[in-house]
């Protein structure tokens, strides 16, 4: 005799729905919509998250500082976050050498842009108002060769030993920058880099993304009350958009799902017949293409690079946005990414025996690690193991609304 509960799960009750956690439950709200409601309720929220610069809520603004910059900061970091968890979390390939294609990607930007350096064309396309957007391609696709060359010889490697490798490349990327002063002008760094010349005139010589752009707070024109920050905040915005739609799509795709069987068990999936390498490869060169998309925004909004930015601090950094807000989730990276770039601004306000906490976030961060690490491995937001393949179909097919599990009938 069996019965139509033995045969379908029950419907969860409401302690295992709370042991689901907030993500999941989020998940489960927004898969239930139908496709008009969705964009219903996510432009609007888009458009709150744009702008949110201008208009921080109490608590979350940062006294002494910017917000708009801190918020393009944010941008930044949530670039890199999302180029590292391709690499990190979906491809499962630890990477402790990151920053160098974010150095990539700077001073790709730099060499072609800046008047000290040798490679700086003063006619044509490079010392145009368009120097920076016709470098920004450039700038992606140099760091994804990057990706390639470093990548072929060395994902035979595994665990540690990649980890060692990517950490010396990291390294070398930044002693080249040092040491090459002909070409990068050594630890002076490159000055005047080009940036998007928008919105010039004669009150605004420098258009709206210069640096000398503070923004009007009395303005009731939301193009004059952002600052330089905010203006870049926003590019960087629609950016962040491009590249989960675009890492998203592929996180659905064939590519995405031979990421997951390497990442779960290598070994296994080269026995199904996974071409490992190959996509390894795939997913170094993406992770290294976004990373310098992100080196190139930094080197247009702060117009100036030089090594010690490019340090294995920061590489550590990127990866704890990774580890905190939970390998493997996208929207996960990018609340890692704003932990990483606002709480330490935000603390800058706080003093304790006459010391500000925002000069303790690598101890901070440190601390976080080691609890997460011991309470909370997979993060804070970790990533929703589920069916990659005709997923929505399967769950359908195998669930049951809770009115027929609730339901017995004898079944032979």
């Amino acid at each position: 005799m069996t019965t139509t509960q033995d045969k379908w799960p029950a419907k969860p009750t409401a302690p295992q729905r709370d042991m689901r956690g907030v993500g999941d439950a989020i998940r489960s709200w927004w898969d239930g919509l139908s496709r008009p409601m969705q964009w219903a309720v996510g432009v609007p929220a888009l458009i709150v998250l744009a702008l949110l610069p201008l208009y921080p809520p109490p608590g979350l603004d940062t006294p002494g500082y910017s917000f708009g910059l801190v918020m393009a900061q944010f941008a930044m970091f949530a670039l890199i976050a999302l180029g590292l968890n391709v690499v990190v979390g979906q491809a499962g390939l630890l990477d402790l050498g990151y920053v160098g294609f974010y150095a990539v990607g700077a001073y790709t930007v730099g060499l072609l842009t800046s008047p000290e350096s040798p490679w700086h064309k003063t006619d044509g396309v490079f010392s145009s108002e368009w120097a920076w957007l016709a470098c920004v391609p450039l700038a992606v696709a140099l760091t994804a060769f990057s990706g390639l060359i470093l990548g072929t010889p060395t994902l035979r490697l595994r665990g540690d030993y990649l980890a060692i490798v990517t950490l010396g490349f990291g390294e070398i990327v930044r002693l080249l920058a040092d040491n090459l002063g002909e070409v990068t002008n050594g630890s002076l760094g490159l000055s005047g880099i080009a940036y998007p010349r928008l919105g010039e005139s004669e009150e605004l010589p420098g258009g709206y993304f210069s640096s000398g752009h503070f923004g009007d707070p009395e303005s009731s024109n939301l193009l004059d009350k952002a600052n330089n920050g905010v203006w870049w905040y926003w590019l960087a915005f629609v950016l962040v958009i491009l590249v989960l739609l675009i890492v998203g799509n592929l996180e659905r795709s064939r590519v995405g799902r031979a990421w997951v069987a390497i990442r779960e068990d290598e070994d296994a999936a080269e026995i199904m017949g996974v071409p490992t390498f190959k996509f390894k490869l795939w997913a170094f060169m993406i992770g290294a293409g976004i990373g310098g998309l992100s080196g190139a925004i930094y080197a247009g909004q702060v117009q100036f690079v030089n090594p010690p930015v490019f340090n294995i601090i920061n590489s550590m950094l990127f990866l704890c946005a990774v580890v905190i807000g939970g390998s493997g989730n996208k929207l996960g990276v990018i609340m890692g990414a704003f932990l990483i770039a606002w709480l330490p601004i935000r603390l800058r306000s706080v003093e304790v025996a006459g010391t500000s906490l925002g000069d303790y976030k690598y101890l901070m961060f440190g601390i976080v690690l080691v609890v997460m690490m011991i309470f909370r491995p997979q993060g804070l937001f970790p990533v929703r193991q589920k069916l990659l393949t005709y997923g929505r179909q399967i769950t359908r097919a195998v669930r049951r609304p809770g009115q027929d599990a609730g339901t017995t009938g004898a079944q032979q």
